[in-house]
C-alpha cells in the first residue's frame, strides 16, 4: 500500500449513541486512525450526522476555536471547529443559528476528572433542507436497527466487547429509533425528491448504504 491509508467510512449514527461511545481503542501508531466503540458494537472513526445547529460560540476571544451544539431527534452533541479544519470553519462562519446542517466529522473522547466526554471534530459542515434531515433520520434508523440485531446475535468481536464494556439495554435503543422515526410522521415516504442531494453526500464522503425494512418498528 506504500503507506497509503484509505479514508475511513463515515458511519450514520444518532447523537444518542455517539454520546455514549466512551471506549477508545488503543492506536497502533501516531498516524493510525483513532477509533471509538459505540454501545451497539461498531468501531467508529468518522460519522455523518444531520441536525439543527443550535449554538456556535468562540470558546475564548480570538482563540479561533468554536464550540458548536447540534441536535437530532434523539439528543444533542457538541463539536469543536478550529483553523485545523478550514473547510468546516469557513462554512460555519457563514451559517446563522438555528439552522439545519449536515456534518461529517471525527469522533473524539476526552477526560475531565473521572468523566469521559464525547465530541465531534467536524471536517465538513453544510446547511441542508428539512427533506435531507428526514432522509438521514430514516437511513440512520435502519442502520441502528441492524446494529441492534447484530448485538442480539453476539457473533462479532466488537459486539462482544460492547456487551462487556457497556452492557446496553437494547430496548432503550429501539425506543430511541422509534422516537426518531415518529418525528417523520407523514414525511417518511417523501424523501425521493432529496435523494439526488443525499447521493452526492454519500459519493463524496464514502457513506455505507444498505436497505432495511422498518415496518416492524413503526408498528410497535
Amino acid at each position: 500500500m506504500n503507506g497509503f491509508r484509505r479514508r475511513e467510512v463515515a458511519r450514520r449514527a444518532f447523537a444518542y449513541e455517539i454520546n455514549r461511545s466512551t471506549y477508545r481503542f488503543p492506536r497502533e501508531d501516531e498516524k493510525s486512525p483513532a477509533y471509538v466503540l459505540t454501545p451497539l458494537g461498531v468501531r467508529v472513526n468518522r460519522v455523518f450526522i444531520v441536525g439543527a445547529l443550535l449554538d456556535k460560540e468562540e470558546i475564548k476571544p480570538d482563540s479561533g476555536i468554536w464550540r458548536i451544539r447540534v441536535s437530532d431527534p434523539t439528543s444533542a452533541i457538541y463539536g469543536y471547529v478550529s483553523r485545523f479544519q478550514p473547510d468546516a470553519l469557513e462554512s460555519l462562519m457563514e451559517i446563522d443559528v438555528p439552522e439545519l446542517v449536515a456534518i461529517v466529522g471525527k469522533v473524539r473522547t476526552f477526560e475531565v476528572g473521572a468523566r469521559i466526554f464525547v465530541s465531534l471534530r467536524p471536517e465538513y459542515v453544510s446547511p441542508v433542507e428539512s427533506g435531507v434531515r428526514d432522509y438521514w433520520v430514516y437511513e440512520t434508523a435502519k442502520h441502528t436497527i441492524e446494529r441492534i440485531k447484530a448485538m442480539e446475535r453476539k457473533e462479532d468481536e466488537d459486539v462482544k466487547l460492547a456487551w462487556q464494556i457497556y452492557n446496553p439495554n437494547l430496548d432503550e435503543y429501539r425506543a430511541i429509533v422509534k422516537q426518531a422515526l415518529l418525528t417523520l410522521k407523514g414525511t417518511i415516504a417523501e424523501g425521493e425528491e432529496e435523494e439526488e442531494e443525499i447521493q452526492e453526500f454519500e459519493e463524496e464522503f464514502e457513506f455505507e448504504e444498505e436497505e432495511w425494512d422498518l415496518s416492524d418498528i413503526l408498528k410497535e
